[in-house]
């Protein structure tokens, strides 16, 4: 049991989680993920750690099929820019590897912003905290859960 599956499980929040056979070679764990859960990929999203500045670190979660718009990220968390955040730092902050990290149940409470687009679904998926382990959940729950915001921070 991963901290987000215990974090979900705390709150009683309705949710799945759904396990595969991670693949090390796999390009990306987002689209293994859609494709071994035989889900539409843009329902799978990722957790990324941006660096806006002051080693201060931010949570973006975004659909597997776009790219994090880094000036789209700043510009919602009020930064004058964003940078893809060091490896390093993403682990010892989350608690989690890359590859599996979770927007929930980080070991330091980051900001947290959701791509606009997570809202269209009425579950989405994302990293239960290690790779091979996908946790479905309601946008609102999981905007609830990490007290993120929506905003338009990929391109589609």
């Amino acid at each position: 049991m991963t901290p987000a599956v215990q974090l979900a499980k705390k709150a009683k929040v309705a949710h799945k989680t759904h396990e595969y056979k991670h693949d090390s070679n796999a390009e990306s764990y987002g689209l293994e993920a859609a494709e071994k859960m035989a889900v539409a990929a843009e329902r799978i999203f990722k957790t990324l750690v941006v660096d806006i500045g002051d080693k201060k670190l931010v949570v973006a979660v975004v659909p597997v099929t776009a790219m994090l718009n880094l000036k789209a990220i700043a510009k919602a968390t009020k930064a004058k820019k964003a940078v893809m955040a060091d490896k390093d730092d993403v682990m010892r902050s989350t608690g989690y590897v890359l590859g599996g990290v979770s927007p929930l149940g980080q070991k330091k409470r980051l900001l947290t912003v959701i791509d606009n687009s997570a809202q269209d679904h009425e579950t989405i998926y994302v990293s239960a905290g290690r790779r091979g382990l996908e946790i479905e959940l309601s946008p609102l729950d999981l905007k609830q859960l990490t007290n993120a915001e929506f905003a338009a921070i990929s391109n589609e």
